[in-house]
């Protein structure tokens, strides 16, 4: 059902050729401003759907596949400017393909009866993730923003993406080792 909180999350989704576009185009204010937008409004969609009760199965999905198109699209799009390190590109996309490899697994091995939530380490990440794609921008922007915010927020990514891919793995071992 395509109510607000979708509707929004479908925003997000469509804003995402427009920030890279304007990465590309070298108009770092526009693709700051439209990434805060698309990141705010990941929060809103939630507010919403929570508040208005219109919390549906397509918006369970919706959401994060928003979450994690506005993620990957930053991070090879300032990958391939070099504004951020390949390596760190690589972990961040090699978890999320770890994790959606996991869960077809689980699901067919399952037949479907499971349930993964985010895990905390997990949200830290996304935090961490996003943190790093708004310091880049700041910094190209430029608003003055000391680089050394940029190489924590790149450093506190790394750890987390291992450190959340790790319990990933563990978690789903977990759940095919339940009957």
């Amino acid at each position: 059902m395509l109510n607000l909180p979708n509707l929004i999350s479908l925003a997000r989704i469509i804003l995402i050729p427009f920030f890279i576009l304007f990465l590309i185009r070298e108009q770092y204010s526009a693709a700051f401003w439209i990434f805060i937008i698309a990141a705010v409004s990941d929060a809103i969609d939630g507010i919403f759907a929570r508040r208005l009760n219109q919390r549906t199965s397509l918006g369970a999905y919706l959401d994060p596949t928003a979450d994690k198109l506005l993620a990957a699209s930053a991070f090879i799009t300032l990958a391939m400017m070099e504004f951020i390190p390949i390596w760190l590109l690589l972990m961040v996309i090699g978890r999320d393909m770890m994790i959606g490899l996991g869960v077809l697994y689980i699901f067919w091995r399952k037949k479907g009866r499971f349930e993964i939530r985010p895990l905390l380490l997990s949200k830290v990440n996304t935090w961490f993730q996003f943190s790093t794609i708004v310091s880049v921008l700041l910094i190209l922007y430029p608003t003055g923003l000391p680089p050394v915010v940029k190489t924590i927020s790149i450093g506190g990514a790394a750890i987390t993406t291992v450190g959340s891919g790790i319990q990933y793995v563990a978690r789903g071992i977990q759940i095919l080792r339940q009957g």
